[in-house]
């Protein structure tokens, strides 16, 4: 009995954890064709991971890391990264590319989840391998929630940039101000959808050296902001971006941070 008694128990602490593996992904595989074809996925556990939290305090920004991180030995190097929010209206977040593979990279953003869902960051190594971790989160709204500032104001701060280093952590942070609309957010004075407009390419460099690029779509949150590994030396960072409206936005900063 008090076997029996055990192992109930035990099956009950196990339960939400179980009942996460059991959730249905019948959005992912109407999904997934549109976005990666036929091609194999493989199970991305100990070549990239995801964080996320379980459940958002703010569903309009909420924060994610992924994590390229291949075990000593290993000559596979990741060429891109593409985040997935299986239930927002424009599911693909957006994409991150390396002009050189990489093997160990960190890279944190905040991003819209409209409703419960899982989140996935898809790893494709050089080879042309497809690697998928996956998070759920609970979080609703997101997409439709209103902008955090006023548009005036957004517009007179547009494509302001700021930069910083953190030589002793290995990491750099990038911010573009741009109000990065969804096209889903209703104006509290008009009552009608504010049109989508945001920050859809962005570029990192040193010197000459690409850090990274992203394309992104509308799920990125306002004034999209990466934090990722920097191995500062002396050269200038330079950083691009440019939204959907064609405006291109360019800065250049000392390597060890500025505003």
């Amino acid at each position: 009995m008090r076997v029996l008694a055990a192992l109930s128990v035990a099956a009950m602490l196990a339960g939400p954890a179980a009942a996460q593996d059991e959730r249905p992904e019948t959005t992912w595989t109407e999904l997934r064709p549109s976005i990666l074809g036929e091609r194999p996925i493989r199970d991305g556990a100990g070549l990239v991971s995801l964080e996320a939290p379980k459940r958002a305090e703010d569903a309009a920004l909420v924060p994610v890391t992924l994590r390229i991180a291949l075990p000593e030995g290993d000559p596979r190097r990741v060429k891109s990264l593409t985040l997935v929010v299986d239930e927002n209206p424009s599911p693909v977040v957006g994409t991150i590319r390396f002009a050189q593979g990489q093997r160990r990279f960190d890279l944190s953003t905040r991003i819209r989840v409209n409703s419960y869902s899982y989140v996935r960051a898809i790893a494709e190594t050089e080879e042309g391998g497809l690697y998928m971790t996956r998070a759920y989160v609970k979080a609703a709204g997101g997409c439709s929630a209103p902008a955090v500032k006023d548009p005036a104001e957004a517009k007179a701060h547009l494509g302001e940039m700021r930069f910083r280093a953190f030589a002793e952590r290995g990491e750099a942070q990038v911010q573009v101000r741009h109000p990065n609309y969804s096209g889903l957010q209703m104006d509290q004075v008009t009552r009608l959808y504010t049109p989508a407009w945001f920050v859809e390419s962005l570029t990192v460099r040193q010197g000459e050296t690409p850090l990274f690029s992203m394309t992104g779509g509308i799920s990125i949150s306002e004034d999209p902001t990466f934090r990722f590994s920097f191995t500062g030396h002396s050269e200038p960072v330079t950083v691009a971006a440019k939204d959907t409206e064609g405006r291109v936005f360019t800065r250049t900063f000392p390597a060890g941070g500025g505003t």
